[in-house]
């Protein structure tokens, strides 16, 4: 036998290893996975057990040791002085019959070994050399049937290695060449961003004229209410208007290229948010680094990216600015981070945008900052130094405190000129939301009210009538598995959404992020086309999209995801319906959007781990043919068939369309 072949067995047996004349050690593979260190859609890796906790088993063979785990999972481990891995693997025999799964093993992002496995068939063998490399990805991925809970083991692994010894790491992102889709804006004037406001009777009113299009631009609006004014060069609306009532106004932007014209519909009245916020938090970027002159640069960037040019608004300060509360009112007042919150609100406000703020009705934030209610009238808050229960069991310091300062603490954002709150606890329930929904409106200042985090299904109705948004879900992950269980399973939600109401599946995760957050930065773990995928169902979702990436520090790419308009347009659409999961085929979706106008917004998805065709046939949508097809990244027209629509979508990818009935 050569001394390749022999090293090869010797390692396969988990012998000794000789490399380079030093003694290798080996280990087994499940000893270097951390479980919560997977990327798992629902059950967690089981050692020496399938995922189901039963005796591992492949093609009737049964294994002693190995890592069972559930299709849709990813684990990784470091390298360090890896130098070989060998391994078996397949589907468990609990798996049904015509589960289908491709199971890959990735270095630094890149695939290395793939193979597509069938339930029944005899495990393949896994030989490869990690030398060199720097983290190793198992991918075990539902390969276009659905059966997304089919059970895999990885069995007879290990790893051979010198010196350091690999261990346990996050799965890191698949590398994938990004493009882009979005064309360059135009030099000539487009009016862009929202196409109705509402605002309460007499209180504060700021409306900023979202255009792209060559500098110097003038503004101009017909149809203003009586107590509106319009700065013609910054395109802002100010002033209050009164009365209740519905004006429609005509937004005019000029350059020397041109004219454009956008009609917009003022509501005044009790509605507020009549189209889904679109923003920047700080959580992600910073957590606890978060600070007034941070905040500020993010709004400055805002502006200087182009970004609020295509509607982007609001500048949201999440956990960490509270500080103590202060006699006589006992208001919370910020920490040394944010000297002066008034001053930081005008500075937003001067750039033509609006800024949030966080709060919660526990003694205590998650961030361990001081809450809105205490268990002393004064407010007196410490630090909590013991461990916390994230239960949401009301248990303190994450609980509610005998004396709550949720009307004095109202009055005071509404005093420095905060237009958007983050009401963050679990579970948010109907009194303490209803208590702050009460407190927001008698604050004298339009604040969008959003709930924050994993709203109770049970709540829906209430929480919906209350709140202008609510997020859905717990917090979303830069994965794949996180954004595919999150935004395609909204449907269940549909109805609560309506103008002014928005059920939130969390920020976007694309560009950089903070990992597992702030303030070190790191490229997304997404793929660009799971990137897409997430920038257009949030948008037929008509969801609330708050960026979570610096603004300063946005590559070509992510710019490209957020400045697309004809995809913005979907999601600001003033009808404010909600898409609807109109089929699903295995691991291809398509997901139907009515617009305004009569046309409707179609995305094609394919969740599988290859690229699939995906079609439909109009009358399957309950549509006849359409007169016009428009593919809107790439914003451009497309042959529209009688028949239907069919398109090549790629890995974990989409086609969003639009499509327009023919006149009548």
């Amino acid at each position: 036998m050569n001394l390749p072949r022999l090293l090869s067995v010797l390692a396969a047996s988990g012998c000794l290893l000789l490399t380079s004349w030093a003694v290798a050690e080996t280990v087994p593979l499940e000893k270097l996975i951390d479980g919560a260190k997977a990327d798992a859609d629902d059950l967690r890796p089981k050692v020496n057990r399938n995922v189901r906790g039963q005796p591992l088993r492949i093609a009737g063979r049964a294994f002693a040791t190995g890592l069972g785990v559930q299709t849709d999972t990813s684990v990784a481990f470091l390298v360090n002085g890896g130098q070989r891995l060998v391994a078996k693997v397949g589907l468990d025999d609990i798996a049904l019959g015509d589960a289908v799964v491709t199971c890959e093993v990735l270095a630094d992002g890149e695939s290395v070994w793939s193979r597509r496995l069938v339930a029944g068939q005899l495990a393949e063998t896994i030989e490869l050399e990690i030398a060199g490399k720097r983290i190793v990805t198992l991918v075990a991925e539902d390969a276009g049937n659905g059966i997304h809970q089919a059970p895999v083991n990885w069995v007879e692994a290990s790893v051979a290695y010198t010196g350091e010894a690999p261990k346990a790491a996050p799965v890191p992102g698949r590398k994938e060449d990004a493009y882009i889709l979005t064309p360059p804006a135009s030099s000539t004037p487009r009016i862009n961003g929202a196409r109705v406001f509402g605002v309460r009777p007499g209180h504060p009113f700021l409306f900023t004229i979202a255009a792209t299009g060559e500098r110097p631009m003038r503004f101009a609006a017909e149809g203003l209410p009586a107590g509106l004014t319009l700065d013609g060069d910054t395109g802002q609306i100010r002033g209050v208007v009164p009365k209740a009532g519905t004006h429609r106004v005509a937004l005019i932007a000029t350059n020397a290229r041109g004219t454009d014209r956008k009609p917009l519909r003022i509501e005044v009245g009790e509605e507020i948010a009549l189209t889904p916020p679109l923003g920047w938090n700080s959580w992600t970027c910073w957590e606890a680094e978060v600070d007034q002159e941070k905040v500020l640069a993010s709004a400055r960037a805002m502006v200087t990216t182009g970004l609020a040019q295509h509607g982007w608004v609001y500048v949201n300060i999440d956990d960490t600015w509270q500080g103590e509360r202060r006699p006589p009112t006992h208001a919370l007042q910020p920490n040394q981070k944010f000297p002066d919150m008034k001053q930081l609100c005008a500075d937003i406000h001067a750039l033509g945008l609006k800024a949030g703020i966080y709060s919660t009705p526990w003694i205590t934030s998650y961030a361990n900052y001081a809450g809105g209610s205490a268990d002393n009238p004064e407010g007196t808050w410490t630090k909590w130094t013991g461990a916390f229960d994230y239960s949401g069991n009301n248990v303190k310091p994450l609980g509610l405190g005998a004396y709550s300062f949720v009307e004095v603490d109202a009055k005071q954002w509404a005093e420095w000129g905060f237009d958007y709150l983050k009401y963050d606890w679990r579970w948010n329930e109907v009194p303490e939301t209803e208590r702050m929904a009460k407190a927001l409106r008698a604050s004298g200042r339009d604040i969008v009210y959003s709930l924050s985090n994993a709203a109770p299904f049970r709540n829906a109705a209430p929480l919906s009538r209350l709140a202008n948004a609510w997020r859905t879900t717990g917090d979303i992950r830069d994965t794949w598995v996180s954004i595919k269980s999150i935004g395609f399973t909204q449907d269940k939600w549909r109805e609560f959404a309506r103008p002014g109401h928005w059920n939130d599946p969390d920020t976007l995760v694309v560009g950089k992020n903070g990992r597992p957050w702030g303030p070190v930065m790191q490229p997304t773990r997404l793929t660009p086309d799971e990137q897409y995928t997430q920038v257009s169902l949030w948008s037929l979702l008509a969801a609330p999209i708050l960026i979570g990436c610096p603004l300063d520090d946005l590559d070509a790419f992510t710019l490209s995801l957020l400045t697309n308009d004809e995809v913005l347009e979907i999601n600001q659409d003033e009808l404010g319906r909600q898409a609807a999961q109109t089929l699903v085929n295995g691991r291809k979706q398509v997901w139907v959007k009515e617009l305004a106008d009569g046309s409707r917004a179609i995305g094609l998805f394919n969740l599988a781990a290859a690229p699939q065709e995906v079609s439909f046939r109009w009358a399957e949508l309950g549509l006849e043919p359409p007169a016009r097809v428009r593919d809107v990244w790439r914003q451009l027209d497309l042959p529209a068939s009688d028949g239907g629509f069919v398109a090549s979508v790629p890995r974990h990818g989409v086609i969003l369309i639009r499509v327009w009935p023919t006149a009548r």
